[in-house]
């Protein structure tokens, strides 16, 4: 069973040269899924029995998006009214996340330095993602610090290929339990703590 689930939504991915990039280097990892949710629902007609199947068979669910209007796209906001029900998310009898960790993956114009209190933008991204940390929180999920790929609109294509490395370096990490949770919740991003150096998978059990 995959560990690792991508909730990817781009509604314009032919245009992202980044996220195109970060995609291709994770589909060859065993333990991923990546659910497209743009092209899985192009009438935004949401499979809702599907979308909590997936959820309930994954143990990290990865919420890959750009960054929009300080948000996420619109459809994964669709997503989240639709898939996350009282009584299955949330509430007294919604326990069917429980343990499960969140994080957002995501890639944003503005470099970091434009995010902080005295930056352009005068918040955290951690800060303006605090609607889904505390959707984790009231679905009894971790939250995991966000990994954020900044400056996209003038990034490198050495830039490009180092996120990409890490990206699949937090992956490979997360599967195998090489990231001691507890001490890593609290930092603003979690891109400081993953290698840029390409890791090792290691080859799934033979049965």
């Amino acid at each position: 069973m995959s560990s690792i689930l991508i909730q990817f939504a781009h509604p314009a991915l032919e245009k992202s040269r980044v996220n195109q990039v970060m995609l291709r280097a994770i589909r060859d990892l065993p333990f991923v899924t990546i659910n497209d949710l743009y092209e899985e629902y192009p009438d935004f007609d949401i499979d809702i029995d599907r979308e909590q199947q997936l959820l309930l068979a994954h143990d990290y669910i990865l919420l890959h998006h750009p960054m929009y209007w300080y948000s996420t796209p619109a459809m994964l906001k669709q997503w989240e009214d639709l898939t996350l029900e009282h009584g299955w998310a949330y509430g007294r009898q919604g326990v069917a996340l429980t343990g499960k960790k969140l994080m957002n993956v995501m890639t944003i114009g503005g470099q970091r330095e434009a995010y902080n209190e005295a930056g352009y933008n005068r918040y955290t991204v951690r800060q303006f993602l605090a609607p889904l940390e505390q959707t984790a929180r009231l679905c009894k999920m971790t939250y995991l610090p966000p990994f954020a790929v900044h400056g996209t609109h003038r990034i490198t294509e050495a830039g490009i290929q180092q996120a990409a490395r890490q990206y699949r370096n937090l992956l490979i990490q997360l599967d195998a339990g090489l990231i001691d949770i507890p001490t890593v919740l609290d930092l603003p991003c979690i891109n400081d703590i993953i290698p840029t150096d390409e890791l090792t998978v290691n080859p799934a059990p033979q049965s």
